[in-house]
């Protein structure tokens, strides 16, 4: 008799990602070369010219040293090597810490709409996620309910781009002994970063990833800054290596030793945010997207998109984002042209 699959899978809604250039050149007979991809947050411009040369020097027949990883990203982000973790992705860094934290029977605070992955290691963990409506201006909640064990925060927000304000931040700190994970993929798009009050917090935990403005997202490489007593006790529940491997390892050290190169792209994404706002008039933003309203049912209005090459996120797939909203990401000036000009097309 084969084993049963736990209850809780019942529960779950898989996670969406955005479509590919290989899907959307077969259902649409497109060239991939004439795709323009809009849909996954991923940067544009790519990672540090060094990161290519240092691929070139791995061995893969060995396994990966973190030491110089950790050395650069304690020298990044100000923080000793001690209160930093590493993982495969910022979903493999939160994957290791809902382990150390969450059982059956516990309630995770999670503001919608936002990163669904939140939910989906909040039910793998047989524990149960309360849904908070976002307030206006995208504003999450600062009222956690009673028994929280774990809150989830993405500041800026995916799909929103909203981000949390540092008074906010602390009213929830304050007024619960919850571990509250905040989300800061996007924040070397934004203004500013919360990541010091780490130092005055010790139920915080500051998430980021070198995916999106370091362009390594095929890399798979995540990182979180906590107190010594969390770090210690990931290092223990990590997998072997942190499930990372030589290439992302070398990526990382490269990127990390040009911070010029990654400076100069955030620069670049940044003024063009600005110029697809006021263009389009979208929602406000401090990440590397828009979150655009739609008059007609956002899976229709995706489809326009898609049929002239441009692949763009329908944002239905995200709790509590309704039928009506799509997500861009911030290209090129030539790409966010082309969004811009099919953009006109169909809306007017």
């Amino acid at each position: 008799m084969l084993p049963k699959l736990r209850p809780c899978l019942s529960m779950l809604k898989p996670y969406v990602a955005g479509k590919g250039f290989a899907e959307v050149s077969q259902r649409y007979e497109l060239k991939p070369e004439d795709i323009v991809k809009l849909g996954s947050n991923e940067n544009p411009y790519g990672p540090s010219p060094k990161v290519a040369e240092a691929l070139k020097r791995i061995s893969p027949s060995r396994y990966p040293e973190p030491e110089e990883l950790m050395a650069g990203l304690a020298k990044y982000t100000g923080f000793p090597e001690e209160m930093i973790a590493i993982g495969a992705g910022m979903d493999g860094v939160m994957d290791t810490l809902t382990r150390l934290f969450l059982e059956p029977g516990d309630r995770t605070f999670i503001p919608t709409p936002t990163f669904s992955y939140y939910e989906i290691l909040t039910i793998m963990a047989g524990a149960t996620p309360v849904f908070s409506p976002r307030e206006d201006g995208f504003r999450a909640s600062t009222d956690l309910p009673k028994g929280t064990k774990m809150a989830f925060i993405c500041s800026p927000n995916n799909p929103t781009g909203d981000v949390i304000s540092e008074e906010d931040l602390r009213t929830i700190l304050e007024s619960t002994d919850a571990i509250i994970f905040l989300d800061e993929a996007y924040v070397e798009f934004a203004d500013a970063s919360l990541i010091d009050l780490v130092k005055e917090y010790e139920n915080l935990v500051v998430g980021r990833t070198m995916s999106k403005a370091f362009g390594l997202a095929g890399m798979r490489l995540g990182y979180a800054v906590a107190h010594e007593w969390i770090a210690d006790q990931y290092r223990r529940a990590a997998p072997p290596f942190f499930s990372i491997t030589c290439a992302s390892v070398a990526a990382g050290v490269a990127a990390l030793s040009d911070l010029d190169f990654m400076h100069q792209s955030v620069k670049k994404i940044r003024a063009e945010r600005m110029r697809l706002q006021k263009e389009i008039e979208s929602h406000p933003s401090q990440a590397n997207f828009i979150y655009i309203d739609t008059a007609e049912p956002s899976d229709e209005f995706v489809e326009r998109f898609l049929k002239r090459g441009i692949i763009i996120r329908d944002c239905r797939s995200f709790r509590g984002a309704g039928e009506n909203h799509v997500r861009v990401t911030v290209g090129t000036p030539a790409e966010n042209d082309r969004f811009l000009s099919a953009f006109r097309e169909i809306c007017t």
